[in-house]
């Protein structure tokens, strides 16, 4: 008996120490899978016009828009279908892209901003050329509601490009 339990000591300190098999079994753990990686959102270029005809088809999608800045605002703040906090957010809209001899803004997209965010573009001006990518959220209202997640100025106007004040005269 002593010598069939030696046997078997020797045989599994054997089996440990050289990785070999018992019964077709391995006797090394599998290798461990690599932890799921977080796939960065991708944001695919989308036309503001196309987004607000069809707002369904943009909901919990992520996108890029181009558009020319009108102004900060506080509409859809506070709106409860679609909860967005004053105390947090500010909205800004973008001019609508298919009228061009006046401003006018493009109120069927609601685009929210960090307000940490927005302090940092204060001096826009309407006309300015942004870009702004994120998630549209909700189609409350038949309307676009976005979180833009990225902010650019892509071009800012001078100062006397913006002002459009007829001269002074005497």
């Amino acid at each position: 008996m002593k010598k069939i339990t030696k046997i078997l000591i020797i045989t599994a300190i054997t089996v440990i120490t050289t990785n070999t098999t018992i019964m077709g079994q391995p006797t090394e753990t599998q290798p461990v899978k690599p932890a799921i990686q977080e796939t960065t959102p991708t944001y695919p270029e989308v036309n503001a016009l196309d987004m607000v005809a069809s707002p369904s088809k943009y909901l919990n999608k992520t996108v890029t828009v181009k558009g020319k800045f009108d102004k900060f605002s506080t509409l859809g703040l506070d709106y409860a279908p679609a909860m967005r906090s004053s105390e947090d957010y500010i909205t800004f809209l973008i001019q609508r892209p298919d009228i061009t001899d006046h401003n006018i803004p493009l109120s069927e997209m609601k685009i929210f901003l960090k307000r940490t965010e927005a302090e940092k573009h204060i001096d826009l001006n309407p006309g300015d050329e942004i870009e702004f990518s994120g998630r549209v959220f909700s189609n409350a209202l038949g309307d676009v509601w976005m979180d833009s997640e990225r902010f650019t100025v892509l071009t800012q106007k001078s100062k006397n490009e913006n002002s459009q004040k007829a001269p002074l005269t005497k």
